[in-house]
């Protein structure tokens, strides 16, 4: 119902906002506005989009919870698609979501609504002391069947053949 909202809505807010803002300053200013958001949107979003793929790297690497820089990263994503979306009322979500307090507000009420039942990093099991990437438990057996062609290899498809 909410998703149904949101498709219903969304688009009769732009309609109204451009109708306003068109009708304030002019067609040609409006649609230089809307160019203008998303090619910032867009410089912003790789900018921040790199540092918290950094802090996703260093979640990992330093074996951390990954959730918040995943989620960051999700919403980053979000507002890159709402800012490069033409309209003013995505824009304005989509740098919303571009401000980390933002970001923190919006991460701390979705964890809020969500219930972790368990989390676990690797397979906490199994532990290799060599650096053999093909070790005996690395083998998986499995069966194959070799499937012959149609036609005859040695004469060309006719996607190669040339003009006539």
């Amino acid at each position: 119902m909410y998703l149904f909202l949101a498709f219903l809505l969304v688009p009769i807010i732009e309609i109204a906002l451009f109708i306003q803002v068109g009708g304030l300053i002019g067609l040609w200013p409006t649609l230089a506005i809307v160019v203008l958001t998303a090619v910032l949107g867009t410089v912003l979003v790789r900018t921040q989009g790199r540092m918290a793929l950094g802090q996703l790297q260093k979640s990992f690497a330093e074996l951390d919870d990954p959730t918040e820089p995943l989620a960051y990263g999700a919403m980053i994503l979000l507002s890159g698609a709402l800012l490069l979306t033409p309209g003013f009322f995505t824009d304005a979500i989509g740098f919303a979501l571009l401000i980390p307090a933002v970001r923190l507000a919006v991460f701390r009420y979705l964890r809020s609504k969500v219930t972790v039942a368990s989390f676990q990093m690797g397979s906490g099991t199994q532990f290799r002391t060599d650096n053999n990437p093909f070790a005996q438990d690395d083998v998986i057996d499995g069966e194959f069947t070799e499937v012959r062609p149609r036609r005859d290899p040695a004469k060309p498809s006719k996607w190669v053949e040339g003009p006539q």
